[in-house]
């Protein structure tokens, strides 16, 4: 029945707050297009306001949604999604479960059962990378692989045949994301590269990354040669990555960033480090250069590869972008239809 085509999604609706925008609202956005009918939960910014507001939505609402999603974080917001699931399964709603973040594989390594528990309640689980899937798979068995939607179209791609200078950091200032690395990078290089300039641009998390960021900034004498933006609306993001041409990912912990897959899509030149699923979105050499966390020396001369002329800067820019296209909104909303398409009509089975 039409009226059975809703699903509540349990995420984290913080944008409109100040928060960074997450997938679950990129998810939550197009399923209508789709003929979804799309209820959410949560936008309260406090955590345990948050956490009372998702389980209070699925039960009050019980009744106007026939299947659901759920987004899974380690660290205390995996308490969430225990919840959630502990309301789903009694409620008899079929689900799906999301994984997030770097972290996750390590958090499931020291709490196996509690994680296994968790997955094992799910009708289908699944991750937007190879990495989430085989890092969390003796949890749970096969992981359906859905990678973050992007819109490609959205970014425009430039060639950087030559690369020029001109840096860009595009997460939030958190110590997760070392965004210290980055002023260290831009001040080691521009002693030989007098025109470089860095733009920085992320909400603050309010961990100090944010004044420490500004303080090396400053004592390296950068002389507003770093730029810091704040958190640059989603449609403000395509032109902030096109004015440059390299792009920066600096960060100690990481899954399958949607900033560098942006980034990738505008044709820009990606160093980041290696750390979790980096290295199953982009391969060295092809469509990044990729080097050790906390290493601002490695990356810093990585950034001297691509500023040096040769072919190097133009392969990678042209690979990064047909390697974008694979994360289309149109082909993983596909992905997405399907998936509650099937959890619908498992749930409208009648029961043994």
């Amino acid at each position: 029945m039409e009226s059975n085509r809703s699903v509540l999604i349990i995420g984290n609706f913080l944008s409109a707050s100040g928060g960074s925008r997450g997938v679950c609202e990129e998810l939550a956005g197009r399923l209508p297009a789709l003929g979804w009918r799309v209820l959410t939960a949560s936008n309260r910014r406090p955590r345990l306001l948050r956490l009372a507001d998702m389980i209070r939505t699925i039960v009050r609402y019980r009744h106007d949604y026939a299947v659901a999603q759920v987004d899974v974080f380690s660290g205390p917001a995996f308490f969430w999604a225990e919840a959630a699931a502990f309301a789903l399964r009694g409620l008899h709603k079929p689900f799906v479960m999301t994984l997030h973040g770097g972290n996750l594989p390590a958090f499931a390594a020291r709490w196996p059962e509690r994680t296994r528990r968790l997955l094992s309640c799910a009708k289908i689980v699944t991750a937007p990378s190879a990495y989430l899937a085989t890092g969390l798979q003796p949890c749970c068995g096969p992981i359906r692989v859905i990678p973050n939607p992007v819109e490609i179209a959205s970014y425009p791609c430039r060639e950087r045949i030559a690369a020029q200078p001109k840096l860009v950091w595009l997460r939030a200032f958190h110590e997760t994301y070392n965004p210290v690395m980055a002023a260290k990078v831009a001040a080691s290089l521009v002693q030989d590269y007098p025109a470089l300039t860095l733009a920085m641009a992320g909400p603050d998390k309010g961990d100090g990354s944010f004044q420490r960021t500004r303080a090396a900034a400053d004592a390296a004498g950068m002389n507003g040669r770093i730029r810091f933006l704040g958190q640059v609306d989603k449609r403000q993001v395509p032109r902030v990555l096109d004015d440059a041409d390299i792009f920066l990912n600096t960060t100690h912990v990481d899954n399958t960033p949607v900033s560098v897959i942006e980034a990738m899509a505008c044709g820009l030149c990606v160093v980041s480090t290696n750390v979790g699923g980096i290295p199953c979105l982009v391969r060295h050499g092809l469509e990044a250069l990729l080097v050790p966390p906390g290493d601002a020396g490695r990356m810093a001369d990585a950034v001297r590869r691509l500023l040096q002329p040769g072919v190097l800067c133009g392969s990678l820019s042209r690979n990064a972008r047909i390697a974008a296209c694979a994360f289309d909104s149109s082909r993983v909303m596909a992905s997405w239809n399907d998936l509650f398409e099937s959890l619908l009509s498992a749930s409208c089975a009648p029961r043994p």
